[in-house]
């Protein structure tokens, strides 16, 4: 088995070989282990996903990237596996099912496997297939000991021990039929809300924007809700809103943004709109894109209730001083390696298999 240590540095290293991929500035830096095979590779591997599907553009890919750049250093990943007694008694292959609604959206799982000491064995959604098994080949240059640990399939899944597997509420039913006699997580959709009480700041409503938009508003952790107070005046949130302008210019969304207008207008809806965003009063969490969703609390009391009482669609709340472990304005894309998805904790279940 490789030691902790090992896993920890080649984690460590792919951050290194991350870091010189971002929004700001992608430039090749001395020092980073294997640059002169890997580096215009995977500019060419990001090339090739965006071409695969429209929705990741070169500016999402980046931002993903970074993230992660910032996320692999060796603090980080020491707090994540001391928050856990990662002591499996031998290695076992997992399978991931991983989700392709934005980039590497799967790689958590793909890490929390590795660095717990187990064999990964991943079926990738065909909307995210180049960037992983890239930097996979990656970590098994700087540590030879994780070849034969890291597969990739098209196949039907067979010889496995565990899974996790991130879906849809549809395919989620599949999954736990499929998948019922394994040690298992199984996600399901989610969607995250963001609480308006009057009290935001116009940065705040700017910061929110993010949250709303980065990913076209694809991700579990985009804002895809707002509950606000009765008789509420959007003026403030348009205005923070506008900050992302921009977003219009982008074909595949603007026909979404055309296409759920004219089904509202259709059906009569009431709705209000700034030319990018809709917004329309609605009890559901998850919203069509270029749309979100609201709904009105008469008080605090009633709507913490409520969010407790449907926390198993909810993937984050932002909020500010409102509610325990609220996400500030304009984080939600930005989690640490401990924010779990749907608040499981996968090593505590890699530690038990």
């Amino acid at each position: 088995m490789i030691s902790i240590q090992n896993r920890i540095s080649a984690f460590v290293k792919l951050g290194d070989f991350l870091r010189q991929f971002s929004n700001e500035k992608t430039h090749k830096i001395d020092g980073v282990d294997y640059n002169e095979i890997f580096f215009d590779g995977f500019l060419h591997q990001i090339k090739l996903a965006q071409e695969n599907n429209s929705w990741f553009t070169k500016e999402n890919i980046l931002f993903s990237l970074n993230n992660w750049s910032k996320s692999l250093n060796e603090k980080e990943l020491n707090k994540l596996i001391t928050s856990v007694n990662l002591n499996p008694n031998q290695a076992k292959k997992v399978a991931v099912v991983m989700a392709g609604n934005i980039p590497l959206v799967g790689f958590h799982d793909f890490l929390s496997v590795l660095i717990s000491g187990h064999e990964v064995l991943v079926k990738q959604s065909s909307n995210d297939k180049h960037l992983l098994p890239f930097l996979a080949k990656y970590l098994e240059y700087v540590e030879p000991n994780f070849k034969g640990k890291i597969t990739f399939t098209e196949e039907k899944l067979s010889n496995f021990d565990a899974v996790i597997a991130t879906g849809s509420d549809n395919t989620a039913r599949y999954f736990e039929y499929y998948f019922k006699n394994k040690p298992n997580i199984i996600r399901k959709s989610r969607n995250s809300v963001a609480v308006i009480t009057g009290n935001e700041t116009a940065e705040d409503f700017i910061n929110l924007s993010d949250d709303v938009f980065q990913y076209f508003g694809l991700g579990c952790r985009s804002v895809s809700k707002l509950f606000v107070p009765k008789n509420y005046n959007f003026e403030a949130f348009f205005t923070g809103m506008y900050a992302k302008k921009e977003i219009i210019e982008n074909a595949k969304y603007a026909n979404n943004y055309d296409y759920n207008k004219a089904v509202y207008l259709m059906s009569l809806f009431d709705l209000l709109e700034n030319g990018f965003l809709m917004i329309k009063e609605d009890e559901s969490y998850s919203s069509p894109i270029a749309t979100i969703f609201y709904e009105y609390y008469d008080n605090e009391i009633d709507l913490k209730i409520k969010l407790h009482q449907d926390r198993e669609k909810i993937q984050c709340v932002v909020a500010k001083d409102f509610i325990e472990n609220e996400i500030a304005f304009g984080q939600t894309q930005h989690p640490a390696l401990t924010d779990y998805a749907d608040g499981v904790n996968t090593l505590e279940f890699l530690s038990t298999i």
